[in-house]
């Protein structure tokens, strides 16, 4: 009653949410319009998941299957009926299965029971149809279902309401009330979520329960896993009584006792060693005992106890059971010669014959017959069947042909026509019985291969020529189809093997093996064998062939020396022989002097001792002047030709200047090359005065010589002051030194002074000069402007006399700013 009250309070304040939200929507609200979709998922899972969770601790661990279910079931299409293959709606009827909770469109699941049906009760006869309640299975699971259990009408996902209305606060097809199924394996608790789709999580109840061999103290546990084991020995004693069971504390009945035993069989005869825990077991052999009547024996098989009287003995019946005879049991018990009066097998009449044995005639007693149609009457013997000529002409449940049948009890049954209309597979033809509406997809499923059959996938008939084949993780088993043994590992595949990438390994003519990758198989682009048919066909794309290509030639480097033997180098195998290497031959000729400049070349030794550097015949011959250093000062070549040793001296004579460059000396090579510094600078001197300047002027008094001249310069100059009025005569050298100077007297700067003001005085007047000049100009040009004004003027006005500074300030200023702006 709690739980009932708190679910109405809860209910009701969710329903006053509801309804203040959908009108602030309908307000001007637009937040609610920009809010994600999947928050709003999330809001509503969390939502039906309040109850179950409150009551529980808030554990919600249990509830990651269903949670998950219910989540696809709010994305857009993540519901499809497997039947028509479409989405499943919101307001849509809807079906769910028990076994797999597949939801199915209800005329689609309607439909389908009703041709699952027909196709198990088509083979049936007419008297057999309709008494018989045939199942039909789940389109997914093929969980079966009775035909009265074939849905008819439309409920939520617990089965409360009918036709549940679209809530968008609510899980499609959902009632929102709590689902109250009982838990499956049944606890005794009901589900606590809301009316939800999928299965009903694992019960969450805390209940007390001890473990499975009741030793352990009770510990609370949820209820769908209150079964637990204490992990200590069962104890508990076995079926045989002897022995107690030592596996761990377990749930059910304990296992047989694992231990042997001899045991004998129950007639006590044989002993053999058995399992204890079947001490009870018979031999094969037959019981065998004399019976009380002392004429029969005991045909029981190894049985325990007395074997009882003997089976003809006491009061028998005769066939037809009317009368009893009391005979010994080596008698058979006679017929009693009245009629049988056994009743037959239509039910109706009994039989006429005498007591016998075995079974009874057929009935051949002469009747009245109604057809099952009840249309006509006949008689005919009993046993017989009466049906009548006359077709049924209503309609089957087609709506599309007549029943046709003979003699129609009125009961038709399904058009027993088969469609034939070609499903959209294009491959088969619709099986089910004549139908209204569209036909099933087709239900056949087809094998796609992969090129050697071993990987197969199941793809839906129709599908097979579009989908890919399945990838075959299977290794190529064709034969290569080049010269190499084995070919390399790939998986299987359609169409040619890829090119063998292995190396060639054929041996050359050479020796050696050829490295490059397989050629057998190359594609080749073929030419020049189509020859177009006139100017209007279009050229076509070139044609590849496959053809073997032959080895390419070897290239494995051989070493190699050069003909004049100065580098060895790696050659290919295929152009390994001598080579020149394009230096120069560089061998010494016999001159000693320089080598041989010819291309590299053989060189044939006329000594096996010989100095491999030396030239040879081949060599070319030097045809040079001597070029050997000569003495340093000798500009003449040595008369001799390019020859090994010293040059001889040399005795030419010399055409030189002097230090002073005025006079020409002719002096012999050997002299001045042999000479030291002194001798040279004597040799070399014209014994003349130096002809050159001193910085200051004067001639080197210095005999002929090298580098510069002295700076003493002993000459006498005048020296005067700055005014140029006093003079002295003193050497030049210290004048060059500034070691005498000569300053002006009192009687210079006098005159220095008067000069200076009348060069002032003479500047003064021409300033003076200049502005008169200026001021008579612009009185001049005042006048011009003024003309006969001047005489209008008013006789009584007064002049007023301007200051020489305002007369003269225009003739002043002008040429002050005019030197300042050219000072600028």
């Amino acid at each position: 009653l709690s739980s009932l009250k708190k679910f109405d309070e809860i209910k009701k304040a969710n329903q006053a949410a509801a309804k203040k939200l959908v009108e602030d929507q309908l307000s001007s609200s637009s937040e609610d319009d920009d809010e994600d979709a999947e928050v709003k998922q999330g809001k509503i899972l969390d939502k039906t998941f309040t109850i179950y969770t409150s009551q529980t601790d808030g554990d919600a661990s249990e509830l990651e299957r269903t949670r998950q279910y219910m989540n696809e079931a709010f994305q857009s299409g993540a519901m499809t009926c497997l039947i028509c293959i479409a989405s499943v709606k919101r307001n849509q009827a809807v079906w769910s299965c028990c076994g797999c909770f597949c939801i199915f469109h209800l005329v689609c699941i309607q439909k389908w029971a009703k041709d699952s049906l027909f196709l198990v009760s088509s083979p049936l006869t007419d008297d057999d149809f309709g008494k018989k309640d045939y199942p039909w299975p789940c389109p997914k699971c093929r969980f079966e279902y009775k035909r009265s259990e074939t849905p008819s009408r439309y409920y939520c996902y617990c089965g409360k309401v009918e036709n549940p209305t679209v809530d968008p606060w609510l899980v499609p097809h959902s009632c929102g009330q709590i689902c109250e199924r009982e838990f499956k394996p049944s606890c005794g608790h009901k589900c606590l979520l809301l009316c939800h789709p999928g299965p009903c999580p694992p019960c969450p109840k805390m209940v007390t329960t001890s473990c499975h061999c009741k030793k352990a103290k009770p510990v609370p546990r949820r209820c769908s896993a209150k079964e637990w084991s204490c992990r200590l020995p069962c104890g508990r004693t076995l079926l045989c009584g002897q022995h107690a069971c030592e596996n761990p504390c377990h749930a059910g009945d304990c296992q047989p006792c694992p231990r042997v035993s001899k045991q004998r069989c129950i007639c006590g005869r044989q002993t053999a060693e058995r399992l204890c825990a079947s001490p009870q077991w018979q031999c094969d052999q037959v019981c065998g005992k004399c019976l009380p009547c002392g004429n029969h024996t005991c045909e029981q098989v190894c049985h325990a106890g007395p074997c009882g009287d003997c089976p003809r003995s006491g009061k028998r019946s005769c066939p037809c059971g009317k009368t009893k005879f009391t005979l010994p049991c080596t008698e058979d018990v006679p017929t009693c010669g009245d009629s049988c009066d056994k009743v037959l097998e239509c039910g109706i009449h009994k039989c006429s014959q005498r007591c016998h044995r075995g079974p009874c005639e057929i009935c051949r007693q002469e009747v009245e017959k109604q057809c099952r149609c009840g249309k006509h009457t006949k008689r005919m013997p009993c046993h017989k069947p009466y049906l009548c000529e006359t077709k049924c002409t209503k309609i089957r449940d087609c709506q599309k042909h007549q029943c046709r049948r003979k003699c129609c009890s009125g009961n038709c049954p399904p058009c027993d026509q088969v469609c034939g209309r070609t499903l959209g597979c294009r491959n088969h033809k619709c099986p089910s019985g004549c139908h209204r509406g569209s036909c099933n997809p087709c239900p056949e499923t087809v094998d796609v291969k992969c090129n050697c059959g071993k990987t197969v996938i199941k793809v839906p008939c129709g599908r097979e020529r579009t989908i890919r084949p399945p990838k075959c993780k299977q290794l190529c088993s064709r034969p290569p189809t080049c010269h190499h043994s084995t070919q390399e590992k790939h998986y299987c595949h359609f169409g040619r093997c890829p090119p063998c990438r292995q190396p060639c390994q054929k041996t050359l003519t050479c020796g050696h093996l050829c490295p490059v990758s397989c050629h057998d198989e190359a594609l080749v682009k073929q030419t020049g064998l189509h020859q177009s048919a006139g100017p209007w066909e279009q050229p076509s794309e070139p044609a590849f062939i496959q053809t073997a290509l032959p080895c390419p030639p070897c290239e494995v480097p051989i070493p190699m020396e050069c003909l004049g033997q100065h580098e060895v180098s790696p050659l290919p195998c295929h152009s390994a022989h001598p080579y020149s290497c394009k230096r120069f031959c560089g061998r010494l000729l016999d001159c000693q002097n320089h080598t041989c400049m010819k291309e590299c070349h053989h060189v044939t030794k006329l000594n096996s001792s010989a100095d491999g550097k030396k030239a040879g015949p081949e060599c070319s011959q030097c045809e040079e002047e001597c070029t050997k250093p000569r003495p340093a000062g000798c500009p003449h070549r040595c008369v001799l030709p390019c020859h090994p040793g010293d040059c001889p001296s040399c005795h030419q004579m010399l055409k030189i200047k002097c230090h002073c460059k005025l006079s020409v000396l002719y002096i012999e090579c050997l002299k001045l090359t042999c000479a030291d510094l002194k001798e040279k600078e004597l040799l070399i001197s014209c014994k003349n005065q130096c002809p050159k300047e001193l910085p200051c002027g004067h001639r080197c008094k210095e005999i002929c010589h090298s580098g510069s001249c002295p700076l003493n310069c002993n000459q006498k100059v005048k020296l005067r002051c700055l005014c140029k009025r006093l003079k002295k005569e003193v050497q030049c050298s210290k004048i060059q030194e500034d070691q005498v100077s000569l300053e002006c007297d009192a009687l210079c700067k006098e005159m220095k002074r008067k000069a200076y003001e009348i060069k002032e005085a003479e500047a003064k007047a021409a300033l003076e000069e200049e502005k008169r000049r200026q001021q008579a100009e612009l009185e001049a040009f005042e006048n011009r402007l003024k003309g006969r004004r001047k005489n209008k003027r008013r006789k009584d006005e007064v002049e007023v006399e301007q200051s020489s500074w305002q007369k003269y300030k225009n003739l002043i200023m002008l040429p002050v700013l005019g030197v300042a702006v050219v000072m600028v």
